[in-house]
This record gives structure tokens, C-alpha cells and sequence, in this order.
């Protein structure tokens, strides 16, 4: 048994863990990484850049008008080409190239500050807990006897399935399922409440409008009572009694966190729910142990893990106070059209700021850019109180594009002017977050008398 000391141990080498090792071992701390499974985590291999690009090959396809039974097995090629053109960024020789010591094993806590990973027991300052999530299966009766697919399995397709049936109506649902309808298949998206639930419900219902118009079936209010059938003939029945039919089942019900090979309990960790109980500072129980990512149990996007590496980093290595939040991080639906979000949706600004809110909107069909190119369906709005926004909901071209302005105005705590006094170049679909913020200062201008007084005072004094 080789006992190593170190100043940092990660354990997890996924987004977050990786930018946590990066960046520590190169500001002169010792680092130790571990990481049982494969090394960039489920973002390059089974999530974010494969599911990235199969929607893009879906959508040269759908331009063509039509997919060919081989295009779905060329997507497919294309997306485990991307895959490994990004992997060597994320590789063991990179990592160690950059000093840190990464053992391929998986770790668990035998003490409050030592983990042992095969014959390796890791005495750390402090440690990182970056594991990460997996799909979560929900217990539904029969689904144990039918073959099934979730996103860890899917890429692995080649041939392209008749009918894909789909459990799960929130984005990695909705995703798949226009990328899979635009490859060729029959699509049904079976939701057991209402799909992209915990978007803005005006803005989801534009790109659930479209998505129907492709010829998708989006099945609400549709909770799975039961699974049968076999491999090319499966059946989900739904509580009500309805029953779809199709050839292949994919589940994207969620996720789940990623603690049980940890034995938590060894290090006096305790759990919630959803993952890993954290304070502010995403610390632990253990105060020598941190949680990032999605095992923190909070929002569950890739750029999360990125943000919460940097805070560790603060706090670990430097010994600063630092503190997380997500009023300022910002996600999107990479279908077409895109559904993307900052900060509070309405329903939740009104609910927090009540008669303080005022909330102004931009239309993408006001847009030049978007009638030149097309793409006029769709709108922005903002929530807006006492003249900062804290929130802004896109739905249309290029909303995760858009998204960052607002998420760089909430992070910044910017005024609604510093985003009016942008110049925006034309014609462009980034002069829609321009013009939304000229929709808040537009009554006050031109809809109020004192204004109107004024210049008119002012026209009879000037020469």
C-alpha cells in the first residue's frame, strides 16, 4: 500500500474536478487526481459534446429537406469524432503533463482526511469532491425486463431506430428527440407532467409549438405506469391508460448523483436528496472537504462545475472567503428554436419583487437579422427592478448566444442603461438584447410629459 500526502486531492475528473487540478497544480500546489471511469466525465462522453453534436448533424440533415437510413450511422461517427478530437485535452498525459499525479481508480473515504484507491491510501489538506451525476432509471414496473437506452448508452447506436420513445419531456428529452427526428425516426416524448417544466411557460410553449410542427409527439400529463414488450416492439403505458408504441426507449428522467462509492459516512459527509450537503462556500460537513458539480446537489450544467472550481480555488488554495450562487448562471435548450434562461423567470420575479417588477420584451420579428434569415419566430423579455435586471428568459436563433449578455449584466450587477448604451452592429440577432433594453426606457422618453416639457422648454430657449 503506497501512501502519498498532498496538498490537494480530487476526486472526480469530469469538468469541474479537471479545472480544479489544472489550475491548482499550476499556481504551485500538489495535486492528486483520481478518476475510476473515463477521464472528461459524462460532459465529453455522454453528455453536453456528443449530444452537441448529433443536433448538428440533425440539422444539416433537416436543411437537405430529408435523412437517408446511413446518415444516422455517419451522425453517429461524427459525434465519437468530436469525442476524440476533444479527448486529448482532457486526457491522463495532458494532467500529468501539467504536474498533477492522476491515478485511474476510484476512491473512497476510510477517515476524515485519507481516501484510498486501490493500493493507494491519500492523505490530503484538502479534498474535492467532483464525481459528478448519472441518468437516473425511475422504478417503473417492467422497465427491468426491456432493453432501454439513457444518454450513456445512446451514441454507442448505429442503426437508426423506426420509433424512438422517449421518457422524459425536459431538454436532454426534447434535444434527442429533434435530433432523432430530424435522422429519420418517429419520435414520442412521453412526459408524466408537463415538458420543460421549470422553464418560463410562455417561452417553452413556443419551442414545444415548433417542435410538434416537425411532426414530434409530445405526450403530457403522461406518467409511465408500466414498461413491456422486447427489443423493437416496446410498450409504455401511462397511468391514464394510454399506451405508445415504438422500437427503441430512451429514459432522460434526470440525474442522480454519484456518491456511492464514496462512504461518506468514513468522512462524516452528510447527504441530502439531491447530492452532497454544502453550505455557501460548497463546503462539506467535513470542513476539509469540498463538493462541486453536480454532486452538490444544485444546478447541474457543466459550466456550474467550471464556476464552482473557481470558488474552491479561492478557498482552498488561498484561503479567501468565497461564497456560490446561481442568481447569475445562465442555461439553454439546444434545440431549434433555442430556449435559453438567466436569473429569475417572470413567474419567480413576480413572486419575489411583487409590484416592484417591471418586466419589457423584444419581439425577434422586429428584428432585421431574423426577417432576413427567417427566423422571426420567438422573443426576448427581461425582469427588471428599480432599473437592474434579475432575470431574462430568450426563446428563438441563437438564444444560448443572446443568454450571455444578460448573464454578464446579473454577474456584474449592471443597470439597464449600461445595456441600452451598447452599441450593437447591424444588422445583427445580437441587437435583440439592444432593443429590449431600449423597450424599458421607451415609455419613459417618449410616453412622459415631463420629458416632453422639458424639450420643449428647451427648443423655445435655444437660438
Amino acid at each position: 500500500m503506497e501512501r502519498i500526502q498532498t496538498d490537494l486531492l480530487v476526486i472526480g475528473g469530469g469538468s469541474g474536478g479537471l479545472s480544479v487540478a489544472a489550475g491548482a497544480s499550476q499556481m504551485g500546489a500538489s495535486v492528486v487526481l483520481l478518476e475510476g471511469h473515463k477521464m472528461g466525465g459524462d460532459c465529453l462522453n455522454y453528455g453536453c459534446v456528443p449530444s452537441k453534436a448529433l443536433l448538428s448533424q440533425a440539422k444539416a440533415a433537416h436543411a437537405k429537406g430529408s435523412a437517408p437510413a446511413k446518415a444516422y450511422s455517419a451522425a453517429q461517427d461524427h459525434v465519437q469524432a468530436v469525442i476524440d478530437t476533444i479527448a486529448p485535452h482532457d486526457s491522463v498525459e495532458r494532467f500529468e503533463g501539467l504536474g498533477v499525479r492522476v491515478i485511474e481508480a476510484y476512491g473512497q473515504f476510510i477517515s476524515p482526511e485519507i481516501v484510498r484507491a486501490d493500493n493507494y491510501e491519500i492523505k490530503a489538506r484538502r479534498i474535492i469532491i467532483a464525481t459528478g451525476s448519472s441518468p437516473l432509471v425511475p422504478p417503473i414496473p417492467g422497465l427491468e425486463s426491456v432493453p432501454y437506452e439513457t444518454n450513456e448508452t445512446l451514441f454507442q447506436l448505429r442503426k437508426r431506430p423506426d420509433h424512438l420513445l422517449i421518457i422524459g419531456g425536459g431538454p436532454i428529452g426534447l434535444e434527442m428527440a429533434q435530433a432523432h427526428k430530424r435522422l429519420g425516426c418517429e419520435v414520442t416524448v412521453i412526459e408524466g407532467a408537463k415538458a420543460l417544466s421549470k422553464d418560463d411557460p410562455e417561452a417553452a410553449s413556443v419551442l414545444l409549438d415548433s417542435l410538434r410542427k416537425e411532426g414530434i409527439l409530445i405526450e403530457e400529463d403522461a406518467l409511465a405506469s408500466e414498461i413491456r414488450g422486447t427489443a423493437g416492439a416496446i410498450e409504455v403505458e401511462a397511468k391514464d391508460g394510454r399506451v405508445f408504441k415504438g422500437t427503441h426507449l430512451l429514459v432522460a428522467v434526470g440525474r442522480k448523483a454519484n456518491i456511492d462509492k464514496l462512504d461518506l459516512g468514513a468522512a462524516g459527509i452528510e447527504t441530502t436528496r439531491t447530492g452532497i450537503k454544502v453550505d455557501a462556500g460548497l463546503k462539506t460537513t467535513n470542513r476539509r472537504v469540498y463538493a462541486i458539480g453536480d454532486v452538490a446537489g444544485g444546478l447541474q450544467f457543466t459550466h456550474v462545475a467550471g464556476y464552482h472550481a473557481g470558488v474552491v480555488i479561492r478557498s482552498a488554495l488561498f484561503g479567501l472567503p468565497a461564497k456560490a450562487s446561481d442568481r447569475h448562471i445562465p442555461w439553454s435548450t439546444y434545440t431549434t428554436p433555442e430556449l435559453a434562461q438567466v436569473g429569475l423567470t417572470e413567474a419567480q420575479a413576480r413572486a419575489e419583487h411583487g409590484g416592484n417588477l417591471e418586466v419589457v420584451r423584444f419581439d425577434y420579428a422586429g428584428n432585421d437579422r431574423a426577417i432576413a434569415e427567417g427566423q422571426t419566430k420567438g422573443f426576448a423579455k427581461v425582469m427588471i427592478v428599480k432599473g437592474r435586471p434579475v432575470g431574462a428568459t430568450i426563446v428563438g436563433h441563437q438564444a444560448g448566444e443572446l443568454i450571455n449578455t444578460w448573464a454578464l449584466a446579473l454577474a456584474n450587477k449592471m443597470k439597464m442603461g449600461q445595456i441600452a448604451a451598447m452599441v450593437a452592429p447591424y444588422p445583427t440577432i445580437g441587437e435583440i438584447n439592444k432593443r429590449v433594453a431600449g423597450a424599458y426606457f421607451s415609455p419613459r422618453l417618449f410616453e412622459s410629459n415631463m420629458v416632453k416639457r422639458v424639450v420643449g422648454a428647451v427648443q423655445r430657449w435655444l437660438p
